[in-house]
């Protein structure tokens, strides 16, 4: 099936996505106090990207929360929990629900939501670096990480007050009916608060990452200078389980991981205190998600019967210090900040284009990052249909290595909400077709080359899956964000 045919097919798809209702809920989840059923018929459109999209995340579900694959990524990782919620709202919003509280149920008491909650049914050597390497009940204890579940250290982007939001929208009848904003707020609330505080580590109100990992995009070379300082652990004392599932060359090099193993045992032998590590760094991607969850916190705390103004202002406070710390006018977007090492780093990630997704942005800012979107730098809807993570025109890009050239699902949908969000729906629109088509053409790659669409890494991937759907249910050629549904409307109304 050729691109022309498979955007009719999936056009038609949406309209029957519109059009129909009614289904059985998921396997195993009866009626009484089970989810609403999903606004589709899968009778309707036999092998549609919709079912396929379905049976990668029922797959992918373990009972309370849901795998990224379960080869490679065995456990529940915090970020993809919050792509994932987005996603399952659309199937069934109780499951949605689970996946976040089931997240938050790990959160230590310091307010840090872990970036990895471990399966104890999965083997240790499954992943590496497992429950054993990460010690949290004892080395975490000061923090006040879980005696009862087994956790990583270290954090990931704050998606979850907003996907928390949207799964709240696609059914507020069921959510108020559990109270799961009432019982996710404070947790939520005791996150941000740890990242506003305790990680404010560059003195300038943005919160800093301080492990490649948290960032989520593991070996970007935005990390190279920042991680240059940092003396690796030899390979030899390490097992990459990684490299059972995923081809050397598309992962990152064992230098990289002596890295990433020396910072994570260095900031575990502390007592995971913050502050005292050499590295840190201010991330666009990562301020731009919490600012974005920072506004979605308002409007949960408005719907529990809280002013939400004072978030509101919050985050218009990190909009201007994001700006003011991070914003390059002569590359025309964003950059990491090594609050370490001094100044801005000078390469070019699409970390540095997700601010987008703020619709407080200065006017002339957000047509700048659009003008860099689609300029040689990531060439989107001319060389590339999907960003690039890392600069075209880079001299470490490489179309197929993590996190260093190849395209992601989830970050093509933060650009999508923000190309809506600035008014600029062709492109929008553009982007949601070429996502689509690429999800299916490559049966929900991790991620792919961004020239070809080739898939990498691994298939099934729950986030792309997950993503798909969001994506699949939102109306062609409108003109408000998903990421809006009231997130940024300061009235309340």
């Amino acid at each position: 099936m050729d691109r022309t045919t498979r955007l009719t097919a999936r056009r038609t798809e949406h309209t029957e996505l519109v059009r129909t209702s009614a289904p059985p809920p998921f396997p195993g989840e009866g009626q009484a106090g089970g989810p609403v059923p999903i606004a589709y018929d899968p009778g309707a459109v036999p092998g549609s990207l919709h079912i396929r999209a379905s049976r990668v995340l029922e797959g992918n579900w373990t009972g309370t929360s849901t795998v990224p694959s379960h080869g490679l990524y065995p456990h529940q990782w915090s970020w993809d929990s919050a792509f994932i919620a987005i996603g399952l709202r659309h199937l069934s919003p109780l499951r949605a629900q689970t996946e976040l509280e089931t997240l938050l149920a790990a959160q230590w008491a310091d307010g840090r939501v872990p970036h990895i909650v471990f399966n104890p049914s999965v083997p240790l050597d499954a992943y590496f670096p497992s429950p054993d390497f990460w010690r949290s009940s004892t080395a975490g204890r000061a923090a006040g990480a879980p005696r009862t579940v087994q956790t990583s250290g270290i954090v990931q982007p704050p998606v979850h007050a907003l996907a928390a939001w949207l799964v709240h929208c696609s059914d507020p009848g069921l959510s108020r009916a559990r109270g799961f904003l009432a019982r996710v707020y404070p947790r939520l609330a005791a996150w941000h608060r740890y990242l506003l505080h305790r990680r404010d580590l560059g003195g300038g109100g943005l919160a800093s990452v301080v492990h490649p990992w948290e960032q989520g995009m593991d070996n970007s070379p935005c990390w190279d200078a920042p991680l240059a300082r940092i003396s690796p652990v030899p390979a030899r004392d390490f097992r990459r389980a990684d490299l059972d599932h995923g081809a050397a060359e598309d992962r990152p090099t064992d230098l990289d991981y002596g890295r990433y193993v020396r910072l994570a045992t260095d900031y575990r032998d502390g007592g995971y205190a913050d502050g005292a590590g050499g590295f840190a760094v201010e991330d666009p991607l990562f301020n731009a998600l919490l600012i974005a969850s920072e506004h979605a916190l308002a409007r949960i705390a408005r719907e529990l019967g809280a002013a939400g103004t004072g978030r509101h202002e919050r985050a218009e406070r990190l909009t201007a210090a994001l700006v003011e710390r991070l914003w390059d006018p002569a590359a025309g977007m964003f950059r990491c900040r090594d609050v370490r090492g001094g100044g801005l780093v000078p390469e070019r990630s699409v970390a540095g284009l997700v601010p987008l997704m703020l619709p407080g942005l200065p006017r002339d800012i957000a047509a700048a990052l659009v003008r860099t979107l689609t300029g040689p730098h990531f060439g989107l809807g001319r060389t590339t249909r999907l960003a690039p993570s890392y600069d075209l025109l880079g001299e470490a890009f490489d179309p197929h290595r993590y996190w260093r050239g190849p395209a992601w699902f989830n970050t093509a949908w933060l650009l999508e909400q923000g190309l809506r969000a600035h008014g600029e729906t062709g492109r929008a629109d553009a982007l949601r077709d070429a996502a689509l088509d690429t999800a299916d053409a490559t049966d929900f790659a991790e991620y792919v080359d961004p020239y070809t669409g080739e898939g990498c890494g691994a298939t099934g991937f729950s986030w792309t899956a997950a993503l798909t759907l969001d994506l699949l249910h939102q109306p062609l050629g409108h003109g408000v964000s998903p990421v809006g549904d009231g997130t940024f409307d300061k009235t309340g109304k």
